[in-house]
């Protein structure tokens, strides 16, 4: 239960979850309030009442936002990531912050290796010509993954998931991070330099930050000794899509897994409508030795689960 509490704590639920969330939280004696279609405005307002916060990406909670939240005490962000919130600010204003990396790194990980796996083997490209009545065994020759290279960008959460997954493989692979002794017995970590000196594979594991923006451009994929595979499980804004769609088709990189792009937003689909989309997204979607998947690799039935869970045990941890 709550602890030093005469009152339960209120929270304000911003998305909808696992019904375990609002279950388990309530069992611990908080008031559960959902709010899932009012404006930002609207809830700023009246967030002063609220002690928690738990939500997953449905706005920024921005400095302003966290000025009128007077009474907050914690934001539980149901997902990976804490770039839609200030994080600095709602640490200078002693609020606690929850992600939950945890709860979707094996879905992560597992997705990563399926989008390698299928395009070393060009499943995407043979399931739609076998539809067509085209039977070209030759033109759908794969590449096996044994002896290969793979180099991982971001050994948390989500790289070391991903490592783990490649432990079946006849594989080397290599980390790199800009935090020191990450490396474990299922990656080696390593310099930048080495990494793109060696590596067959890259898979991008970081979370979005000023540092990790357009970090993939024409520059960073020149320095590669060699041509290679691309996967991106990450955030789409890590990436300079054009300098990528240039990379491919100069044949430095080989073929691309995007389960997340540098368009996304909430209104993905009006780019469609629009009839404006981005010349090398025209490119990416056309491409046979390119795969995408809107942004669904931590999105699986059980780690909708495992992601509220967290958050319910790390609000545990903190309050009960």
């Amino acid at each position: 239960m709550v602890k030093n509490n005469l009152e339960p704590m209120k929270i304000l639920h911003l998305d909808t979850n696992h019904p375990l969330l609002l279950e388990k939280l309530q069992a611990l004696g908080f008031q559960n309030d959902e709010d899932y279609t009012s404006s930002k405005t609207q809830i700023e307002d009246k967030i002063s009442t609220y002690d928690g916060i738990v939500l997953r990406s449905r706005f920024a909670i921005d400095k302003a936002f966290l000025d009128k939240a007077t009474r907050l005490k914690f934001i539980g962000r149901v997902g990976a990531g804490l770039e839609n919130i200030d994080t600095d600010y709602a640490a200078k204003k002693g609020i606690f912050l929850a992600s939950a990396p945890e709860g979707n790194r094996n879905a992560v990980g597992e997705h990563a290796l399926g989008m390698l796996l299928s395009l070393f083997n060009k499943l995407n490209k043979a399931d739609l010509e076998v539809s067509q009545g085209i039977w070209d065994r030759e033109g759908n020759r794969g590449l096996e993954l044994d002896g290969k290279i793979v180099g991982i960008i971001g050994y948390g959460n989500m790289g070391k998931a991903f490592a783990k997954k490649l432990r079946g493989f006849d594989v080397e692979v290599l980390c790199y991070d800009i935090k020191t002794a990450v490396g474990d017995g299922n990656a080696k970590q390593v310099s930048l330099l080495e990494l793109q000196e060696k590596t067959d594979v890259l898979s991008l594991h970081t979370p979005e930050t000023s540092v990790t923006k357009k970090m993939i451009n024409a520059t960073f994929i020149n320095a590669f000794s060699k041509s290679f595979w691309f996967l991106n499980t990450a955030r789409g804004k890590s990436v300079v899509t054009s300098d990528l769609v240039a990379a491919l088709k100069a044949n430095k990189v080989l073929g691309a897994g995007l389960d997340v792009l540098e368009y996304e937003k909430s209104s993905f689909e009006s780019l469609f409508s629009s009839g404006q989309l981005p010349d090398a997204f025209q490119y990416l979607i056309k491409a046979p030795n390119v795969l995408l998947t809107p942004h669904v690799a931590g999105w699986t039935i059980e780690s909708k689960e495992k992601l509220a869970q967290t958050i319910v045990d790390k609000i545990k941890a903190r309050f009960c």
